[in-house]
């Protein structure tokens, strides 16, 4: 028998969920459609679009630029996802425990979250510049010192909003089986390795795809910290995309084939890691 709720629901479904149906299709998926054409065009405006086919593409994989960028950006993400989960989780873990102060210093860990990226990017420039300066070196001066520059910025940025969510999620572990474990004999470190972490999958999952997509997609640090100095060693795949774009004329349709290899690229990773991750959550 059907409910007065649902009912309501029947009769105005569409008032609540058109609206929101409508900005979809008009902030992105009629915007990713018209990106995904012009990727096959020469043009400067939309208006003066010419169909070119894959020229674009055969453009865009013959620039070694390019591929460094997609490895250094690569590199850079496995690196910024294993430091900063790691380092949440153990964070977690500590607060979750019997800690004076821990609401305190949750609240200063997630608060780097809460700067925009640009800030960031300077703040830190200034920062690392001034340690770097007493070896004579600056960010700029290899494409090494900017890569640690910036999965150090990274990881203080991301490390505090991670551990919310691990947080979250030890909260919400049964207590039962917690007090099995210990009813049983498991020591500490049993507990964290058998217990703790396979019930941690579903949280595991969710953190490890957000640091994956946030490290392919970093821009605004990158731009602000070393804007890929020198000679674009240290530019990763956001920034390369935009400096194609709006640095070389007559390169938007390159640029904008770029942008869809792009999406592909880190669509397919993203959805890779959370097929492996949640296999892992539902085997526990």
């Amino acid at each position: 028998m059907t409910t007065m709720i649902g009912k309501s629901i029947r009769r105005w479904w569409a008032v609540f969920t058109l609206p929101t149906f409508l900005a979809f299709i008009i902030g992105f998926l009629a915007p990713f459609i018209l990106g995904v054409y012009l990727s096959f065009t020469k043009f400067t405006t939309i208006t003066s679009a010419k169909w070119v086919g894959g020229r674009n593409y055969q453009r865009a994989v013959q620039d070694p630029v390019f591929w460094h960028a997609l490895w250094y950006t690569t590199l850079f993400t496995i690196v910024t996802t294993i430091v900063i989960n790691v380092i949440a989780f153990a964070i977690a873990y500590m607060f979750t425990k019997a800690l004076k102060g821990a609401t305190v210093f949750r609240t200063v860990f997630f608060m780097p979250n809460l700067i925009g990226g640009i800030i960031l990017g300077y703040v830190w420039q200034l920062l690392l510049n001034g340690v770097l300066s007493h070896w004579g070196v600056t960010l700029t001066y290899s494409a090494t010192y900017g890569f640690w520059g910036m999965v150090i910025l990274l990881c203080w940025q991301q490390i505090g909003y991670m551990m919310v969510i691990y947080i979250a999620g030890m909260q919400a572990l049964p207590s039962d089986v917690m007090e099995a474990a210990a009813v049983d004999g498991a020591s500490g470190r049993q507990t964290l390795f058998n217990v703790t972490i396979p019930l941690m999958m579903p949280s595991i999952t969710v953190c490890s795809f957000l640091t994956v997509t946030n490290g392919f997609k970093l821009f605004d640090q990158n731009l602000a910290l070393t804007n890929g100095a020198p000679s674009k060693m240290s530019e990763m795949l956001a920034l390369n995309i935009y400096n194609t774009f709006y640095g070389r004329p007559g390169f938007e349709g390159v640029g904008q084939a770029k942008a869809v290899i792009f999406f592909i690229i880190v669509a397919v990773i993203a959805l890779l890691q959370n097929k492996l991750t949640t296999r892992k959550e539902v085997q526990a």
